[in-house]
């Protein structure tokens, strides 16, 4: 006779499988935006699997596990990683300040429509680059809503504040990500060209 406990454990198990398993390259891909280090993700990426097991009674089947598994990597991330990897990126003040300028020659809207559209640039190292000098809290709002395609609600849950901030954390990132990247975006096909400086 099956022990009642061992059936217990392999049936929740093989939900868990079903729930998580496909899921892990994009759980891994943002650990490692996060930490910007292939081991390090994949310690995060561990460590967040098996708090998600542990924890798996929490989800609601028919939610979205994606972002369900998107908060525990978060959550990991900061606890095991954020006071050691203090940020070193770029002033988003700074890059605000540029950008008046620039938007009354270029279009930044449809700059971030075209490049949250076509995913092969997210990966492009001008790209990454630009995403990595981001201050943590803006580029995790930027590629929670933008790259993974979370909902505001969702990603606000998985940072743990609130839509207002997380609204306002997106809007900071896309202006810094947009002045950032406004040479490549020329070069690419996503506006004119930036003006010359005399």
């Amino acid at each position: 006779m099956a022990d009642p406990f061992d059936q217990a454990f392999n049936h929740r198990r093989a939900r868990f499988e079903a729930e998580t398993l496909s899921l892990m390259p994009a759980v891994y891909r943002f650990a490692l935006r996060l930490t910007r280090r292939p081991e390090d993700a994949r310690d995060i990426v561990q460590d967040a699997y098996l708090r998600a097991f542990r924890t798996f009674g929490n989800f609601r089947p028919g939610t979205n596990a994606k972002a369900w598994l998107f908060t525990i990597v978060y959550s990991v991330f900061v606890n095991r990683w954020h006071k050691e990897q203090r940020e070193s990126g770029v002033s988003v003040e700074e890059l605000e300040n540029e950008f008046p300028r620039l938007l009354a020659a270029e279009a930044p809207a449809a700059f971030r429509e075209s490049l949250s559209t076509r995913p092969a640039d997210w990966a492009h190292a001008e790209v990454d680059a630009a995403l990595r000098r981001l201050p943590e809290a803006f580029r995790s709002a930027l590629l929670l809503v933008d790259v993974e395609e979370l909902t505001y609600e969702e990603a606000a849950a998985a940072l743990g504040c609130p839509v207002g901030t997380l609204r306002s954390r997106l809007f900071r990132a896309r202006k810094a990500l947009y002045v950032a990247l406004r040479e490549f975006a020329a070069r690419a096909g996503y506006g004119p060209p930036r003006p010359e400086t005399k």
